[in-house]
């Protein structure tokens, strides 16, 4: 049978003491480590563990553990002073990750409240909605037998989702017929990547041509979730193929587009460039990471214009400043919003589902530049191209809006959009009410035809007209202020008065029936001679809200 060597016994005594010795030098050494660790921590949580244990004792009324618990973790982020910094409590861990990924489990339906009720914008390709016919306009009335009218929309949607499998049902009010839906919820991943307008091919897909005889495309992202990539890529396709193969040029519209995953938003922009920095990336506890694009994009044979405004942040400003940084391509519209800062989130081990968002890192353009935005900057973000600074007003941006949705709507039925005629800049200014769009197909024409881009924008340097513009945003923000005090001043005199008079509730003041339609109207001002002061046109319906806080009273009525 095989034998075993045996060490001599000098060996093993030696080997003993040796063994013994180290574990007496790692046990002095982790109790070094615990005493330098141990105080810091404890004289941070000590006092508060006390305060919670006086509290517990000693307070006057039984206390919520929870609450107080929310409190205590949301004070320690508040206190970061990081705006992008917070806590997500295990209830708020489905909506932010709804939030981050466009994913869901509920029916598939984009709402708002309209006239009181809950109403479809527009049912989700490929959603359970969309399968039962589903159209935009349709007002649901009730869910699981639970009237709409009067509810917010976070209220309607908490109603309308629920677990993948389960079911719900609700009546759709459509041409004054009631009908009764019941649908099985599924998981829902809300696209992030967008056309032109609908297809007329009754697929309830996207066209993506601006130009068919220039073979200039649009594609819109509306946020970077982790699917934007393979979606854009599918919609980089569609366009090739409509086009007869290649692209004349492609205007990206990243307008309102707050940002997203960054690993997205730098596959994006490898598609666009050949080589060189996409963007390098920053932090105090974490080496710097440049990110590089790799040669053979799928989107580098093309001149391309990128569309930004104030509401671009953060993994937008990413993809158009590494685009606008190596000469790929002009950035058209106005200053984008200006977040250069990377947030991670991070589990939290002893709550189940809770979860903290903070800073951890910076980022930086191919450039070297940081774009963040501080209380006392007079730069940041990024800039449009020196001569494709279009700016534009608060009303023209709510009249593209509602334009762009009745676009963006699934209609059903093979009902065509709106007539079209995309190819002039003219008519999207027009009918479409973009002027920025407008601007960015006469730039993308102009470098089809002549093989140069030329400006469409103001000549002003845009570095004063930015300031302007930014001065005039926080004037309007200073002004609404300060009507916001005077109508709670008001109201806390008229609620003083009433409770002097002893009445229950202060009449409600109505200027004229909500049916009329003001907009385009005129306000005329006299002195108390009579005399004209100014005459004003009407640009909105929130003029009697306005009124209403302001020193007037109703002296008659037109009916």
């Amino acid at each position: 049978m095989p034998t075993r060597r045996r060490r001599p016994t000098g060996a093993v005594t030696r080997l003993t003491v040796l063994t013994m010795f180290m574990v007496f030098l790692i046990g002095v050494f982790a109790a070094r480590m615990a005493a330098m660790a141990q105080p810091g921590a404890r004289a941070f949580t000590d006092p508060i563990a006390e305060v919670f244990r006086v509290l517990s004792a000693q307070y006057v009324d039984p206390i919520d553990i929870g609450k107080l618990q929310k409190g205590a973790i949301a004070g320690l982020v508040g206190a970061l002073g990081d705006p992008y910094a917070e806590y997500i409590p295990p209830e708020d861990a489905a909506e932010f990750s709804k939030q981050m990924t466009g994913q869901f489990s509920g029916i598939g339906c984009q709402i708002e409240m309209r006239d009181g009720w809950l109403t479809v914008v527009t049912p989700l390709e490929d959603s359970p909605a969309w399968e039962a016919g589903i159209l935009s306009g349709d007002r649901i009335i009730s869910v699981e037998g639970r009237s709409t009218f009067g509810l917010t929309s976070d209220e309607c949607v908490k109603l309308l989702t629920g677990a993948p499998g389960s079911k719900v049902t609700f009546v759709v009010l459509r041409a004054g017929k009631e009908t009764t839906y019941t649908l099985t919820r599924r998981q829902i991943t809300n696209k992030s990547v967008r056309g032109l307008r609908r297809s007329n091919a009754g697929n309830n897909g996207w066209e993506y041509l601006l130009d068919p005889a220039r073979k200039i495309a649009y594609i819109r992202i509306t946020q970077f979730t982790p699917t934007a990539p393979e979606e854009f890529g599918a919609a980089l396709a569609d366009a090739r193929k409509a086009a007869g193969g290649s692209l004349g040029g492609l205007v990206l519209d990243l307008r309102g587009n707050p940002g997203g995953v960054l690993d997205a938003a730098e596959r994006i922009a490898d598609a666009f460039l050949d080589e060189g920095v996409i963007v390098s990336v920053r932090g105090r506890t974490t080496r710097e990471q440049v990110i590089r694009s790799r040669r053979g994009g799928p989107a580098t044979d093309f001149p391309v214009c990128v569309l930004v405004d104030g509401s671009s942040a953060s993994a937008s400003e990413i993809l158009a400043g590494a685009i606008q940084d190596h000469g790929r391509g002009v950035v058209i519209g106005t200053r984008t919003f200006g977040k250069g800062l990377v947030q991670t989130v991070v589990p939290l081990d002893r709550q189940r589902n809770g979860q903290l968002k903070f800073t951890t890192q910076k980022y930086y353009l191919p450039s070297g530049r940081l774009i963040q935005r501080t209380d006392d900057a007079t730069t940041w973000g990024v800039d449009p191209d020196p001569g494709f600074y279009v700016p534009v007003s608060d009303s023209e941006v709510q009249a593209r809006f509602l334009r762009r949705r009745e676009f963006d709507a699934i209609h059903g039925n093979g009902a065509p959009p709106p007539a079209q005629a995309w190819a002039s800049p003219d008519w999207i200014a027009r009918e479409a009410h973009d002027t920025q769009l407008a601007a960015a197909l006469r730039a993308a024409q102009a470098r089809a035809d002549t093989g140069a881009w030329k400006p469409v924008g103001d000549t002003a340097p845009a570095e004063k007209a930015i300031a302007s513009a930014e001065l005039r945003r926080l004037e309007r923000s200073r002004e609404l202020l300060s009507l916001e005090f005077a109508r709670i001043d008001k109201r806390i005199a008229a609620l003083e008065s009433s409770a002097a008079a002893g009445e229950a509730r202060p009449p409600r003041i109505d200027l004229w029936p909500d049916d009329i339609e003001l907009e385009g109207g005129r306000v005329l001002i006299r002195d108390r001679s009579g005399n004209t002061v100014a005459t004003l046109r009407i640009t909105g319906q929130d003029l009697e809200r306005w009124l209403l806080q302001a020193d007037v009273e109703v002296e008659g009525s037109g009916r």
